[in-house]
């Protein structure tokens, strides 16, 4: 082996140290790439994780009852007078007064309320959520529905917008009731609850809806009101017995709609009648689900005679519609006019027989009410 030279030596040092430094610097690059890859990593899991806690925190909406108040306050009136009924609750009072509330429906001062609300009232005062008062210059009244219509000398008042349809309403959803309960310096009071029940036939001609809103005596008249701030009905009555909570009943919008389009029309319900009374079944009274028919009691127009139709005679339908109960024909009717001509499917001597009916104008069928009622209107 020839022996290196000097120059040699210290060429193939210099190499090594070279290859050294390299292989060095590259582990050290080598791992300051790891470490950052690292500290990405890291911070990617951090940041995800920060974005998972924040994403599982729950976002409460705000709640709407407030803004709901707030906008339809205004279209709520109260009604106070002196009270002529010698057996009202309020006749020992100092000056006599009795008050309820009202729902501003056009914006020249027509106003609906309860027939109650106004039915022997005099020297009647309409006061505006604005505080100001107004004499009521009209007055239509419609018992049977318990709904009235007033009008008072006002422009530009705002009015309440009501639902469509309050089949479109479902049991459990929140409601708002405002009105001027117990003293007329609780005007435009507002409590919530929720609907109760659908299509409710209890003491009176139409169906109703249930709610556990407190209603109290002198909210008759005001709004039940949804979460889309429209009003599904007119508070009419509730319960009030003891061991009894929270069972309010309100007139729905269709019926509110239906009562006033004809008043405004004819100054009066022109209601279609069968011209004979009739009896519900047992099931039917107390509220069972049934199919029984009713039972005619007495006949009270001479259509009905001319038909043939005779007492103790069975209502089965009318126009192919199955009638058990007498508020399955007063909405049924809503559609109907005196004058016009129904088919009858019946049952009279044992022998299932079919009568044509011209319908006379009259107030409806009658309604059935249960025996040891404790419910009370207001």
């Amino acid at each position: 082996m020839k022996p290196m030279g000097k120059k040699r030596v210290i060429l193939l040092l210099c190499s090594l140290m070279l290859l050294s430094g390299a292989a060095e610097a590259g582990a050290q690059s080598a791992s300051k790439s790891q470490t950052s890859v690292k500290t990405k990593s890291t911070a990617s899991v951090a940041a995800k994780s920060q974005k998972s806690v924040v994403s599982t925190k729950v976002q409460i909406p705000a709640d709407p009852v407030p803004q709901i108040v707030k906008n339809v306050s205004p279209s709520v009136v109260g009604i106070i007078g002196r009270s002529t009924d010698p057996a009202d609750k309020t006749a020992a009072n100092r000056n006599n007064l009795a008050h309820g509330t009202g729902v501003i429906i056009k914006s020249n001062g027509w106003i609906v309320t309860n027939a109650h609300v106004v039915d022997g009232l005099q020297s009647t005062v309409v006061v505006t959520a604005d505080g100001k008062t107004y004499k009521i210059t009209d007055t239509y009244v419609d018992e049977i529905s318990d709904l009235a219509l007033i009008k008072i000398n006002a422009s530009n008042l705002q009015t309440a917008v009501f639902a469509k349809s309050v089949q479109n309403a479902q049991v459990g959803e929140k409601v708002v009731a405002i009105g001027t309960p117990v003293s007329f310096s609780f005007r435009n009071s507002a409590t919530v609850g929720v609907v109760s029940g659908l299509n409710r036939a209890i003491n009176a001609s139409y169906r109703l809806i249930q709610s556990d809103t407190a209603i109290n005596p002198g909210n008759s008249g005001g709004p039940l009101v949804n979460m889309k701030g429209e009003v599904l009905g007119i508070n009419s009555m509730k319960f009030a017995a003891v061991g009894v909570e929270n069972m309010g009943f309100s007139i729905p919008a269709e019926t509110v709609q239906y009562v006033i389009n004809q008043l405004f029309k004819y100054g009066e319900v022109k209601r279609p009648s069968l011209g004979f009374s009739m009896e519900e079944s047992w099931s039917a009274i107390v509220g069972l689900p049934t199919q029984d028919p009713l039972t005619i009691t007495k006949i009270v127009s001479d259509e009905a005679k001319k038909a043939g139709i005779r007492e103790n005679d069975v209502l089965y339908s009318i126009d192919g519609k199955r009638v058990t109960s007498v508020v399955d024909i007063n909405e049924m009717f809503k559609s109907y006019m005196p004058g016009q001509t129904v088919k009858l499917l019946m049952q009279s001597d044992g022998d299932i027989v079919t009568r044509k009916l011209v319908l006379t104008q009259g107030s409806g069928v009658d309604v059935s009410t249960l025996a040891d009622d404790d419910g009370d209107e207001f």
